[in-house]
């Protein structure tokens, strides 16, 4: 519940051509709808809460699945690789979602 109500305050968050509805449970990208599991959800809204900052791999595992889950990094990995597809322009040069070697992933999407 705590997790939702901070979700719903931030309203409409907005980047590049990509814009996530925290109310409404949604990411669009150019206005469409874009299907991503509740667990991509979690992801995307830990990096726009802490745009800038470096999450580490342990830090997501807590934000999306929870302090008590057992998930290895090769799964988070999979599952940012999964959310780049859909909000990156050209997913294997990451523009928002960027890997910082040897300490976790940046969010960079400024505020459009």
């Amino acid at each position: 519940m705590l997790r939702r109500t901070t979700e719903e305050s931030l309203g409409v968050y907005r980047f590049g051509d990509c814009e996530v509805d925290f109310d409404r449970g949604e990411v669009r990208r150019s206005g469409m709808p874009i299907n991503t599991s509740a667990l991509e959800f979690r992801l995307l809204a830990a990096f726009v809460r802490h745009r800038g900052r470096v999450l580490s791999r342990e830090q997501l595992i807590n934000a999306a699945w929870g302090p008590e889950t057992i998930v290895t990094d090769r799964v988070v990995d999979t599952h940012i690789l999964n959310l780049r597809k859909k909000i990156e322009p050209k997913p294997a040069k990451p523009r928002y979602i960027r890997s910082v070697r040897g300490m976790g992933y940046r969010f960079e999407g400024e505020q459009s």
